[in-house]
């Protein structure tokens, strides 16, 4: 007990640290490593809990997926450090406002929860394991909702794939069709020269 009690605040301390350092941190590819090191902290608290299913999608799909393409993307953007540091004045007392409510929400929401709030959690005795009672759960009560959200992903990456592939004026663009229909006629010529005359 007390072991899980230091990893719950050691994970805790660094996943809060971490967080504050992808917004202070002033190089943008830090900002996603620390965003990187947040994922999985937040992993941890999770296999803390005993949600060992949501701990391993955080892992595949933040940190595997999401934020990889971040640093990608972070990495291959001309990104100028002085325009980062005027963007980030003009817009400070917008950020301070909302920062000011969200604490205000959080501050009422604990406030008047405490006295409800059960911190002890209850593990029920069971033989099915988190991901199976999770899938059991999805796949049965949920299944027109877990379908629906996979047709909505279907159609936003249709929609990413249709916006990239857009005819643009003055933009060198590969047609396959073209590649594979032609002919050995249009693309090779056999010239034959006589010797000592070149081409």
């Amino acid at each position: 007990m007390i072991i899980a009690v230091a990893l719950f605040y050691i994970f805790s301390f660094i996943a809060v640290l971490s967080a504050m350092m992808v917004i202070a941190s002033k190089n943008p590819v830090y900002s996603v490593l620390f965003l990187i090191l947040a994922f999985f902290n937040a992993a941890g608290l999770f296999v803390l809990l005993g949600a060992e299913l949501l701990a391993m999608i955080l892992i595949i799909v933040y940190v595997g997926a999401v934020a990889v393409l971040f640093l990608f993307v972070v990495m291959m953007l001309n990104i100028k450090l002085s325009k980062m540091k005027d963007s980030a004045t003009k817009y400070l007392p917008i950020g301070i406002l909302v920062a000011l409510v969200l604490f205000a929400e959080l501050f009422f929401m604990l406030s008047s929860t405490t006295k409800t709030l059960n911190i002890s959690p209850k593990v029920a005795k069971s033989t099915v394991t988190n991901t199976e009672a999770l899938g059991a759960v999805i796949y049965t009560d949920y299944i027109y909702l877990f379908q629906i959200s996979g047709v909505i992903l279907l159609v936003a990456m249709i929609g990413a794939i249709v916006l990239t592939h857009r005819k643009r004026e003055g933009v060198k663009k590969q047609d396959a069709y073209t590649q594979i229909t032609r002919s050995k006629k249009d693309t090779l010529e056999i010239i034959k020269v006589e010797s000592g005359k070149g081409v």
